[in-house]
């Protein structure tokens, strides 16, 4: 039997890592600070203004007052959230689960379409990264200013400096944290006593816990959040596909790498790209990654790579788009599908869910009925001879408003009603109304009639609700 060999080729395989620079006085670990060099450019210029409205929105929100109290309050204790003329109770539970399911899908396709930009632009997490680094470079200098500070050694100026930017850290961490607790209770008071130690012990646990979250977050673990703790960077490839536009470097044009000077315009003879190696996309990227060596869970679609090389480009004289938003059809030469299955399917999930929402809450009643028997006793007979049931009607106002209630009994038995007929309801009040119902036992040939409650508001008949229950006559 002939056998035939096959030829084996060792293939070697580099593969190029950015870490972080180790200092002098701290060799590279596994985990090193990153120094997060500033950059300027259409992109990040959309970014601030995107986390300056959404923190500016974060901070006056729970300062809004509507009727009276604050427009939007999330009160477990009282288990009452308020939305401005919207009041929602733990019955209303169906209409927090959608809004959560309608996020969830609006994240998947816009994750499908652009990638990673909510991470990138509107995540909490790289929003207050943000604002600390720019504390550091306020307090401590550029990118190289804090290289060499943190390789020098101690002085009073450098401790001054250290101080300054923690402290400034703490201050925003504790202020934001009294803004978010603020969310969950009345924000005005929580200011007044918790300066003046008047607080509950509660509210100053919770502002001390997320002030050190805050700080131990956006100051020291930063990337690690979005590397190693947050689920969102594992699972994103799911929905990745070669036609989602993600932060790509076009290897094809800018390969080889290699330096040279602005007027070497003879530099594709030399075998050289357009990437110069600058190194640039590096050093502005907040999780310290290489975009080079191409698309890594890390990469959080911020586009500040994308602007550091497009101004490289400009000053070298070269086409912009070196590192750009593309997609891996797009960098291989083929048409890019913007509207495909995928994303048609999550847009049309979405369209179900908000459909269903938008009616959960324009079909929401703003009472509830509860009806409970007597459970002493299934009926009695009263000194005229008739037989009485005892029920308690349970009505909740769900709204912010007083209402009247009108109590009625339908059902084609002639019932005798004996107990209060109108209510009324303070705006998040619930009240029990004792009523029995008697008829006499000798007009009707049933053992058990089925009836109803009916609870309709005064001012607005249209807003009723109805609830079954069973009379029994004891033949």
């Amino acid at each position: 039997m002939d056998q035939k060999k096959i030829d084996i080729k060792n293939i070697p395989v580099h593969v190029e890592i950015h870490k972080p620079e180790p200092t002098k006085t701290a060799p590279y670990s596994a985990r090193n600070r990153i120094y997060v060099r500033a950059v300027t450019g259409v992109r990040q210029l959309i970014r601030r203004y995107i986390g300056f409205l959404s923190m500016a929105a974060f901070m006056i929100i729970p300062w809004i007052q509507y009727q009276g109290q604050q427009a939007i309050l999330l009160d477990i204790g009282e288990q009452k959230f308020t939305l401005f003329s919207l009041t929602l109770w733990p019955q209303d539970f169906t209409i927090l689960a959608w809004i959560f399911i309608i996020a969830a899908y609006a994240l998947f396709f816009i994750t499908a379409l652009y990638g990673r930009v909510w991470c990138g632009f509107l995540c909490p997490q790289t929003v207050w990264t943000f604002i600390f680094i720019w504390f550091e470079e306020k307090i401590q200098g550029t990118r190289n200013q804090r290289i060499k500070l943190d390789r020098d050694p101690w002085s009073w100026s450098k401790f001054a400096k250290k101080a300054t930017t923690h402290f400034c850290w703490l201050s925003f961490s504790l202020f934001t944290a009294l803004i978010f607790v603020g969310y969950f209770t009345p924000i005005l008071p929580l200011f007044k006593e918790f300066f003046t130690l008047q607080a509950s012990f509660w509210a100053i646990f919770f502002v001390l816990f997320f002030t050190f979250c805050t700080y131990g977050n956006a100051g020291w673990m930063r990337e690690i959040m979005c590397t190693h703790i947050c689920p969102y960077a594992r699972f994103q490839s799911a929905m990745f596909d070669k036609d989602t536009f993600t932060v790509s470097y076009d290897a094809a044009r800018g390969e080889n790498r290699g330096p040279r000077s602005r007027k070497d315009k003879d530099y594709k003879e030399k075998g050289l790209g357009d990437c110069i190696d600058c190194n640039l996309c590096v050093h502005v990227c907040p999780t310290g990654i290489d975009i080079r060596n191409g698309l890594q869970y890390e990469c959080i679609n911020c586009g500040a790579c994308v602007d550091a090389c497009d101004d490289t480009m400009d000053k070298m004289g070269y086409p912009k788009g070196l590192i750009s938003y593309t997609t891996e059809h797009s960098l291989a030469g083929k048409k890019t599908k913007v509207l495909r299955p995928k994303l048609l399917g999550y847009m049309l999930v979405l369209t179900i869910v908000t459909s269903a929402f938008a009616y959960t809450l324009y079909s929401r009643v703003p009472m509830e009925l509860n009806i409970i028997r007597d459970r002493g006793a299934l009926y009695r007979e009263t000194n005229e001879g008739l037989t009485e049931n005892t029920y308690t009607v349970t009505i909740s106002n769900k709204s912010q408003q007083p209402v009247g209630f009108a109590l009625s009994v339908e059902s084609e038995i002639n019932f005798n009603w004996i107990g209060l007929e109108q209510v009324t309801l303070n705006g998040g009040e619930t009240r029990s109304v004792p009523i029995s119902l008697s008829i006499d036992p000798y007009s009707v040939e049933q053992d058990k009639i089925e009836f109803k409650i009916k609870v309709q508001q005064i001012d607005n008949p249209d807003i009723k609700l109805i609830s079954r229950s069973t009379f029994y006559v004891g033949h």
